[in-house]
């Protein structure tokens, strides 16, 4: 299963329960050639869920995955600020984030 199966079946489930959203970071060329990066700051999770009352950040990643460093500090100061956020490899852990 790839991380992009993963993540489809993660936005599925999580959407029966909230607003899911997923976030995107990229870079594009422009046709003279410029290469234009758009989106949110390197690091940010895949997904913000919306709950009642709450957000959660996940990060998703196929089995054996692993997060940069960047990720990693995207998902503890989510942390410190009192929001819930961590690293996904299956819905089940999807649910374990919003659960706390």
């Amino acid at each position: 299963m790839t991380e992009h199966d993963i993540m489809r079946l993660i936005e599925m489930e999580l959407s029966k329960h909230g607003v899911v959203m997923r976030l995107n970071v990229g870079s594009f060329k422009t046709f003279d050639g410029r290469v234009i990066s758009g989106g949110l700051p390197p690091g940010t999770s895949d997904i913000l869920f919306i709950g009642n009352g709450y957000v959660a950040f996940i990060e998703v990643k196929k089995p054996g995955g692993r997060i940069s460093p960047e990720q990693l500090r995207f998902i503890n100061k989510m942390c410190q600020l009192g929001h819930r956020a961590g690293v996904a490899y299956s819905v089940d852990d999807a649910m374990k984030i919003l659960g706390g």
